[in-house]
């Protein structure tokens, strides 16, 4: 179950008129990202309105429809929010729940007011079944008190298990909080040791530590633990009636430190059943670094910039592309001014412009290209332009001698061109012979320059499709004879008319247009990949 688009129209909370399109293939994990007072959780209780005007969720009151509407008018409707699943729409996808008596598990939904203070619960009593999902909150402004009712569940497997079963108590624990044992010990040092006895006076949590010998009780805990606790409880608890819904959870890492944040995140993707999808609203630093490193082919980022006019303008969010400039960016949120401190793991020295534009800005038409084809997979490399073949040796070297001793794990590369003999022929035996009498971080192209990869007809026919303009493959054939080693770059003019462009065209933008047409599948990226990140 996955949400594609979403579209909030008719001015729903801060936002005259916002879409949220996350193409045909939307991803597992999407974390709305941006600082305070942007919105992120209003995008959250919109898709809890349009739900919870289909079924009433427990005994919650209804908002005043003042409450979702930007100017507080009255007649503000859920009908004015669009929902699009990979299942079809909204009432297609909830009447398909409902006809199979799980409508309530279409969302599981996790504010970020938790109050779990104290857990002591002094007698037993029947608790509604999890799938209802009438319990917690119902808007991100509102407390989510969960873990006594979690409790009980936790308690009446457990007890079921065991009298069904008939094993020991230590059997059925083992089965029934195995898996949550792991998730906590991946989080926490520390892990559930029993789940008390309610009749006795007990009726609590009890954990141990390596370094304590004797179980202690969910209220020793401290705040960050006890979120912890809480948020995988309820998980846990949830793998088998939601396992094809939409998990809503809203700021989850408050009082956690940063380490057990980007843990926490990695175990909650665990315990999450494989057909879910999950949002989430962050503006941490564990919670971002996991989504950009362990995470990262799971997650689609949503930016929520500052400074954007969301109440007066009509706004179009699609998933931020993996750059090093927009990972720096989303950073800046989370740490402000400690932006010094993100730093790419890979510099990749590459001819062209070696001085930079306004505002630090990369002016090198080669660098520009080859960090559009490849900052998506390889978010974590930097390519810049440092002038013509003699300059890119010096300035790497000055590089190397500076930059790895500020930071222990920094690669520094030098990718030539084949044409880096001042205009003398460079065979592929030269290519060879370069690599072999040069250090490990040198690299050279097997083709003569960068346009013989724009230039490919790989490209321009992706290109031409993608804007829908006719190729001409005869012309192109008869004027490209041997796109590996002929000369190209000055080919501009006509590779535009291959492509049906009649106006004038400035050269360095249209080959910077073209790289963002090479794709990871195509020949052309995965020789340019080979050259660059596995020297062959």
């Amino acid at each position: 179950m996955k949400i594609k688009k979403l579209r909030f129209k008719n001015g729903y909370k801060r936002f005259l008129d916002l879409t949220i399109d996350l193409g045909e293939n939307p991803k597992r994990i999407i974390a709305l990202i941006g600082p305070n007072g942007c919105g992120k959780s209003s995008v959250l209780d919109g898709m809890l309105f349009v739900q919870n005007n289909h079924q009433s969720i427990g005994e919650f009151k209804q908002r005043s429809n003042k409450y979702h509407s930007l100017n507080g008018q009255d007649n503000y409707t859920s009908q004015d929010i669009e929902l699009h699943f990979d299942k079809g729409e909204f009432y297609q996808v909830h009447n398909a729940k409902k006809a199979t008596d799980n409508p309530g598990t279409l969302f599981s939904f996790r504010s970020p007011y938790r109050y779990n203070s104290n857990l002591n619960v002094t007698q037993s009593q029947a608790v509604s079944a999890i799938k209802d999902n009438k319990y917690g909150a119902q808007y991100a402004t509102d407390l989510d008190a969960k873990m006594e009712d979690n409790y009980r569940r936790l308690n009446i497997a457990f007890n079921k298990y065991m009298n069904q079963q008939d094993v020991r108590p230590s059997e059925a624990k083992a089965k029934i909080i195995g898996d949550l044992n792991a998730s906590l010990t991946n989080c926490l040092d520390l892990e559930i040791d029993n789940i008390g006895n309610i009749e006795a006076g007990q009726g609590t949590l009890y954990f141990k530590k390596p370094d304590q010998p004797n179980p202690f009780e969910f209220n020793v805990l401290s705040s960050g633990e006890k979120e912890v606790v809480d948020i995988l409880l309820d998980l846990y608890l949830r793998k088998e009636d939601y396992d094809d819904s939409v998990f809503l959870i809203d700021e989850p890492e408050l009082h956690i430190n940063s380490s057990i944040q980007r843990k926490l995140l990695i175990e909650i993707n665990k315990l999450i059943g494989a057909n879910c999808q999950i949002w989430l609203t962050t503006h941490s630093i564990g919670f971002i670094r996991a989504l950009q490193d362990e995470l990262k082919d799971e997650t689609q980022v949503i930016q929520f910039k500052k400074d954007t006019n969301w109440a007066s303008e009509a706004q179009i969010l699609k998933p931020m592309t993996n750059t090093w400039a927009n990972w720096r960016e989303i950073f800046e949120t989370a740490i402000d001014d400690l932006t010094g401190l993100v730093s790419p793991k890979r510099l990749v020295y590459c001819e062209g412009i070696g001085n930079p534009g306004v505002g630090g800005l990369e002016k090198g038409m080669d660098a520009q290209v080859f960090n559009n084809i490849f900052n998506d997979k390889y978010h974590d490399t930097l390519f810049i332009s440092s002038g013509g073949n003699t300059e890119l040796d010096q300035r790497s070297g000055i590089a190397m001698a500076i930059l790895t001793k500020v930071f222990s794990d920094i690669e520094i590369l030098v990718f030539k061109d084949r044409d880096s003999s001042s205009g003398r022929p460079t065979t592929l035996a030269d290519r060879e012979m370069y690599l072999k009498l040069n250090p490990d971080h040198h690299r050279m192209m097997r083709r003569w320059e960068i346009e013989n990869y724009l230039f490919d007809k790989e490209v321009l026919k992706c290109f031409c499709d993608e804007t829908r303009r006719h190729f001409d493959e005869v012309a192109y054939d008869a004027k490209i004879t041997d796109i590996e080693n002929q000369d190209v770059k000055s080919l501009s003019n006509f590779i535009r008319n291959f492509c049906g462009i009649t106006t004038s065209i400035n050269a360095d933008k249209f080959k910077i247009e073209l790289s963002k047409y090479v794709r990871e599948g195509m020949n052309v990226y995965q020789e340019l990949e080979s050259c660059i990140f596995q020297k062959p």
